[in-house]
């Protein structure tokens, strides 16, 4: 036990899942794959329209963008490097009512060791981090006899807040 606190309360980061969206197929999103492997140096996979924009020439399951999902160690040390190219500075309304959170970098040149690629050009993208304990939402998830999560084991945002400055030094800007 940690602190004389239950470890099953403990939070730790589930999953990140990095985002880029370029609204349509081809060499831009070619490029959109690269950029994601050179950040996470794992192999990203594509994401598809769920519906049909004529106003933007997007169809229903046409690729238009990319993601990556990290999970364990490999997770941790990218949050801290993507913190890290905004000065470990986040605002507090980034944080949702179950602790989760996200936020964008504009350009991946901002990752440190990475310069621009008049190749690939400017892509951005965005990043959402999922928060949670030990068991988590497997009792909410589970195919036999799944319960609602009580609210003594929901994830607050202030809990988040406070994990979030105590095991990475991020500072809130309001």
């Amino acid at each position: 036990m940690t602190d004389g606190q239950n470890v099953m309360r403990d939070l730790r980061v589930n999953k990140i899942v990095i985002n880029i969206g370029v609204g349509k197929s081809g060499d831009p999103l070619t490029k959109a794959h690269k950029v994601l492997h050179m950040v996470t140096g794992q192999k990203s996979v594509s994401t598809k329209a769920h519906w049909t924009n004529r106003d933007l020439g997007v169809r229903e399951g046409q690729e238009i963008g990319a993601k990556v999902t990290l999970r364990g160690a490999r997770a941790v040390e990218f949050l801290k490097k993507a913190l890290g190219t905004r000065e470990n500075q986040m605002s507090r309304d980034g944080i949702d009512r179950d602790g989760n959170f996200s936020f964008g970098i504009p350009d991946y040149t901002d990752f440190p060791g990475f310069k621009y690629d008049p190749a690939i050009g400017i892509y951005g993208m965005d990043i959402s981090v999922e928060i949670g304990r030990r068991g988590g939402m497997a009792v909410r998830r589970r195919t036999r006899s799944p319960r609602a999560i009580g609210t003594g084991a929901r994830i607050q945002p202030d809990e988040t807040a406070a994990f979030l400055e105590k095991a990475l030094g991020v500072k809130f800007v309001e």
